[in-house]
């Protein structure tokens, strides 16, 4: 037993360690030293700093989308922290797990007229799920395990611990044992499983369906149950749709996946879905980026989530709720549906293969006419074109905005490759979280498709790119504005804009000079070749493409079907 007293802030990376945390992002200040030395010489644990604080806690927030797993971002006191919480707000409106640390003054002095004084934990708790001030040395274990249950445990999310200086700069005499790897590990991820009982209700009320369909949201993502999931449409023959922050929980390759349904989702999934007698909403809240705030009118519902405070938050009078982990629920619909299952699947045939004909013709409305085109480039266009030189294990993390709706043309090949902010909708996404996913695997293929506002937002981490390295291929959607607000005017306002538009920039000069490969480029075939030169040599490029103003997201033929 190690009895030798240490200080604050390394009992803190230790205990960090232990639970499993690899990377610390974050911007170091005065209050924050006494943690980020002790990682100088913490094996397993590495800071990676940023240019800003709402990039690290965006990579905070993408290192939990991809592995399941709590990174931690750090930040000084104040303006420090209060640049965190845009980030934070998207881990936890998208269930992101991952520890939020904040480094305030002395203990004494907090909530008095001291340098950046600032209430940390009131600023920041309404965006995460636990959030406390530890003032004293004999609580920081304790906090730090009971931050950590709560981060991973349910529907996952951010834990925010407001640590005072004296704390972690003050020695912690006979300081409690550490484990190489926490106890809490082994049980925290663990998911329950759903009540009998309900899954033979449920069972009985699908093969009695005409039309059922799986409404897969981002508990999909999060349970890693595109198995699961698939393998109970392909029993019960039900088609699958997703939330938009259900994208990348199942491929939509796959001959029963049929795209999002959202505000602006396809309109192949809205009819889909517009057609169903009974919905499987499974890990899905029926918020109202999903349901058209609460217009779209919803048959006999039946909601699964890990999370029983989701289930009957919305359309309660036609929900029939299960508590439970999605891939455990799948596994035992099937197995309790039986030899039953043959038959409903084919009495749903003929439903099915008119629905495989829209698809098709669904797809056909956006094929590119012409793959040598110049000039300013449809953004449809342009998604549709990358999917030819991306490997079929790409990465795809579009930012807020048109890139988000551009991206419904994207065919997701393998699940869990596709990233999004959806929930809280914060720009300046991309480019952090294609940091965050070349830590994770440096040889993976990222392909970050971002406009030209978002990238204003978050450019001084081209920097960071350029440091950490990773093949990671930027896109930028360039129309010199914020296109999707843009857009948004011009069709409800008259045409008129205002606080839209600026002047060029070339993106491509401004990454050589923070020493990342670029170049603008603005033809269709010259820039497929450019991504596939970019992920055949493995370093970061950015590639700043012109777009065509005038190819509006909220009219393009694809995405305005049928809407509530």
């Amino acid at each position: 037993m190690n009895t030798s007293p240490i200080t604050g802030g390394r009992l803190v990376v230790e205990l960090l360690r232990s639970l499993g945390v690899k990377y610390v992002f974050g911007v170091v200040g005065g209050q924050t030293l006494a943690i980020t030395d002790a990682i100088i010489d913490t094996p397993g644990i590495e800071l990676v700093h940023t240019r800003h604080e709402n990039a690290a806690a965006v990579m905070m927030d993408a290192y939990g989308r991809l592995t399941g797993k709590p990174a931690a971002c750090i930040s000084t006191t104040g303006p420090g922290a209060t640049n965190l919480i845009t980030g934070i707000g998207g881990a936890y409106r998208d269930s992101s797990p991952g520890f939020v640390l904040t480094c305030n003054n002395n203990g004494e002095n907090i909530h008095k007229d001291d340098a950046q004084n600032a209430d940390h934990v009131e600023l920041i708790k309404p965006l995460v799920k636990y959030s406390r001030l530890v003032a004293h040395a004999s609580s920081i274990k304790q906090a730090m395990e009971e931050a950590y249950v709560n981060a991973v445990t349910g529907n996952p999310g951010p834990v925010h611990l407001d640590f005072a200086r004296d704390t972690i700069e003050g020695l912690v005499n006979d300081p409690p044992t550490v484990p190489a790897t926490h106890p809490s590990l082994r049980w925290a991820g663990e998911r329950p499983s759903p009540n009998p009982v309900a899954v033979a209700r449920v069972a009985e009320r699908l093969l009695r369906a005409e039309r059922p369909v799986i409404w897969l949201g981002n508990g999909g993502n999060r349970a890693r149950a595109d198995q699961e999931v698939l393998a109970l449409a392909e029993a019960l023959g039900v088609p699958v749709v997703t939330t938009f922050n259900g994208i990348g929980s199942v491929p939509t390759t796959h001959p029963l996946v049929y795209g999002p349904v959202t505000r602006m989702g396809t309109a192949l999934a809205g009819r889909v879905l517009g057609e169903a007698d009974v919905v499987l909403a499974l890990g899905n809240s029926l918020n109202a980026v999903s349901t058209t705030r609460w217009r779209r009118e919803l048959p006999e519902i039946v909601q699964v989530d890990v999370d029983p405070a989701m289930i009957g938050r919305y359309y309660s009078e036609v929900t029939d709720g299960i508590v439970g982990d999605l891939a455990a629920f799948a596994r035992d619909l099937v197995t309790a549906v039986g030899d039953r299952a043959a038959g409903a699947r084919e009495s749903r045939e003929e439903w099915l293969a008119s629905l495989d004909k829209q698809r098709t013709a669904w797809w056909q409305e956006s094929e590119v006419t012409d793959l040598d085109a110049q000039g300013p480039l449809s953004p449809a266009d342009i998604v549709r074109a990358l999917r030819e030189p991306a490997p079929d294990e790409t990465l795809l993390i579009p930012d807020a905005g048109n890139p988000g709706v551009w991206s419904f043309l994207w065919d997701v090949r393998r699940p869990g490759s596709y990233i999004k902010p959806v929930g809280f909708g914060n720009m300046g996404f991309a480019l952090p979280s294609a940091i965050a996913a070349s830590l994770i695997d440096p040889t993976r293929p990222v392909l970050a498709l971002i406009g030209d506002g978002s990238l204003a937002m978050s450019l001084g981490e081209l920097e960071t790119l350029a440091r950490v390295g990773g093949n990671v291929c930027v896109v930028v959607l360039n129309d010199s504005s914020y296109g999707n607000i843009r857009q948004e005017q011009e069709l409800h306002f008259d045409g008129r804009t205002i606080g839209v538009d600026f002047g060029p920039v070339d993106f491509g000069a401004v990454a050589q000079a923070m020493g990342v490969a670029g170049r603008q480029v603005n033809d269709l075939s010259e820039l497929r070749q450019r991504v596939a030169d970019s992920f055949a040599a493995g370093r970061p490029t950015v590639l700043d493409v012109t777009i065509d103003r005038d190819v509006n997201a909220w009219t393009y033929p694809a995405f305005t079907g049928p809407r509530p």
